[in-house]
C-alpha cells in the first residue's frame, strides 16, 4: 500500500480497522480540557474504563466477606490467580501452568535468578545487552556480588558496533560462543527500552543453550507488544511487568514464566514463601517447604488482589481482541505509518532533524519508535506536549513514540506529524 500524508487517508485506514472500537474502552488524559494523543503506552498503558468497576467489586467483596473472601464469593481470592493464568499464557506463548501473576518485575527477576543463576568457579558469567534498563543492571550486579564475584569480571555486556544503533544478532551469538565455557546465564531484555530493538529471542536462546547456559528474558517491553513463544522457544524463565502494554495500572502486578521442563527439578534453589507451598496442604502449616506444581511454586507472598483484579480486567480486553495476532498486524501498520510521517516531516523541513534509531525491519521492533532529535529535542518534546501529543523523553536527545493498537488510531499518527512539523518550524525558527 502506498502511504499518504493526509487526514482523509488516515481516516480511511481507521475505517478499515477491525480493532478501532477498542479505543472506546480506554480513558485518555487531558490537557487544557482536550484529550491527549497518547503515545506513551510503552511506559504506562491507558486505564481501561472497566478498571474502576473491578476495583469497586473487590472492595465490595472485602466489605461483605472480610477474611472469608479468600474462600467465599464468585471469585475467591485464594484461587483468583488461576483465572489470570489462562489469559496470561497466550500473551507470552506459554502453557497456563508455566505462568503466574505475582509481585513486581525486579522482585521476580531476583527470585528467578535465585533459581537459575547458579554460578561455579568456572561457569559464573552473565551475558546481557549493553545499555539494558537500569533495574536489570542493578539486579544482575547485586546477584553477582551476592555470589562473591566481581561484576567487572562476571558480567559481559554486548554493545552495538561503532557507528551503529542496534545490536547485531550475530555479534550476540559470537560473544556467547566465545565465552561459552564460562557463561552461567544469558539474560537479555526482549525489547531494549531505549532503542526499541526486539532481539531475536529464539536464536539467542538456542545459542545460550548450545554452550550449556540457562537463558532468561525480561519482557517488560515485549509482553503484550510483540508475539513471543516462550514455551516453543525453550526459554528457561522470563518475567515482565503488566503496566506498559498490558494496561494494569502504575506499579501493576508482574508475571513470571518457568518452562515446564524445570518443574521436576528438585535441585533448584528458591526463596520460598507460604503462598508457593503445595496448595492442597497449605493450611496444615507443616514444616518443610513443598512447592506447588508449576510456576505457582515460585510464589512467596499471598495474592495481591487489587492489582490482580486490574490486570485481569485488561487481559479480558486482550482476549476479546483475539490476543496478540490481530494486535500485532495493526501495530506493524501503525508503526510503519508513524515512520512514514516522520520521514515526511524531515522532507518538509529539508534536513534529517529526526533520526529513527529503532530498527526499520518490523520483525525487529514492536510498537515503539525511538527518535533522535538532532536540535533542541527537549524544547520540541515540550512543544508536542503543549499541542496535546504525549510521548516520552529520554536523555540526552531521544523522543519515544509508541502507537498502541488497542487505543491509538491512524488519525492520531497523522495529527502527531502535523503537530511535529509545526513545533519543529517554530522551535528551529524555520517559518
Amino acid at each position: 500500500m502506498k502511504l499518504e500524508n493526509n487526514l482523509a487517508f488516515a481516516r480511511s485506514l481507521d475505517q478499515a480497522d477491525i480493532l478501532s472500537a477498542f479505543r472506546e474502552q480506554f480513558l485518555f488524559p487531558k490537557h487544557q480540557g482536550k484529550d491527549f494523543i497518547y503515545l506513551c503506552g510503552n511506559s504506562l498503558g491507558l486505564q481501561p474504563k472497566v478498571s474502576k468497576d473491578v476495583l469497586v467489586k473487590q472492595l465490595d467483596n472485602w466489605a461483605n466477606y472480610a477474611v472469608e473472601g479468600w474462600f467465599d464469593g464468585d471469585e475467591p481470592w485464594m484461587f483468583y490467580h488461576k483465572a489470570l493464568k489462562k489469559l496470561m499464557a497466550p500473551i507470552v506463548g506459554a502453557l497456563p501452568a508455566e505462568v503466574c501473576p505475582m509481585n513486581t518485575l525486579t522482585v521476580n527477576l531476583h527470585l528467578l535468578m535465585v533459581s537459575f543463576y547458579r554460578p561455579t568457579q568456572k561457569r559464573f558469567k552473565i551475558i546481557m545487552e549493553g545499555g539494558a534498563f537500569p533495574s536489570d543492571q542493578y539486579a544482575i550486579e547485586s546477584q553477582v556480588r551476592f555470589h562473591g564475584f566481581d561484576p567487572k569480571e562476571a558480567i559481559i555486556e554486548v554493545f552495538p558496533r561503532e557507528g551503529e544503533d542496534n545490536l547485531r544478532t550475530e555479534d550476540i551469538v559470537t560473544q556467547i560462543e566465545a565465552n561459552g565455557k564460562e557463561i552461567a546465564l544469558v539474560l537479555f531484555g526482549g525489547i531494549n527500552y531505549y532503542t526499541g530493538q526486539w532481539y531475536d529471542m529464539e536464536t539467542i536462546t538456542k545459542a545460550g543453550h548450545s554452550v550449556g547456559a540457562i537463558v532468561g528474558w525480561d519482557l517488560a517491553h515485549a509482553a503484550g507488544n510483540v508475539p513471543v513463544k516462550l514455551h516453543d522457544w525453550d526459554v528457561d524463565f522470563a518475567c515482565w511487568c503488566s503496566y506498559k502494554y498490558q494496561n494494569s495500572g502504575p506499579g501493576g502486578i508482574s508475571g513470571i514464566f518457568v518452562h515446564e521442563k524445570h518443574f521436576g527439578n528438585t535441585e533448584l534453589n528458591r526463596f520460598a514463601g507460604w503462598w508457593g507451598y503445595q496448595e492442597n496442604t497449605r493450611f496444615k502449616m507443616t514444616k518443610g517447604f513443598i512447592p506447588e506444581a508449576g510456576a505457582d511454586g515460585w510464589q512467596v507472598s499471598c495474592t495481591q488482589v487489587m492489582p490482580m483484579a486490574l490486570y485481569h480486567a485488561s487481559l479480558q480486553i486482550f482476549e476479546h481482541a483475539g490476543f496478540i495476532a490481530p494486535l500485532r498486524t495493526k501495530s506493524i501498520a501503525l508503526t510503519q505509518y508513524l515512520e512514514f510521517i516522520i520521514e515526511q516531516v524531515n522532507t518538509a523541513i529539508g534536513t534529517e532533524q529526526y533520526k529513527i534509531i529503532t530498527p526499520k525491519d518490523s520483525s525487529a521492533r514492536g510498537a515503539q519508535l525511538s527518535i533522535i532529535a538532532k536540535q533542541k529535542g527537549k524544547l520540541i518534546f515540550d512543544g508536542l506536549f503543549e499541542n496535546h501529543i504525549l510521548g516520552d523523553w529520554r536523555e540526552p536527545d531521544v523522543i519515544r513514540l509508541s502507537p498502541i493498537p488497542l487505543y491509538n488510531s491512524f488519525e492520531d499518527i497523522y495529527l502527531t506529524g502535523e503537530a511535529l512539523l509545526a513545533v519543529t518550524k517554530k522551535v528551529l525558527n524555520l517559518q
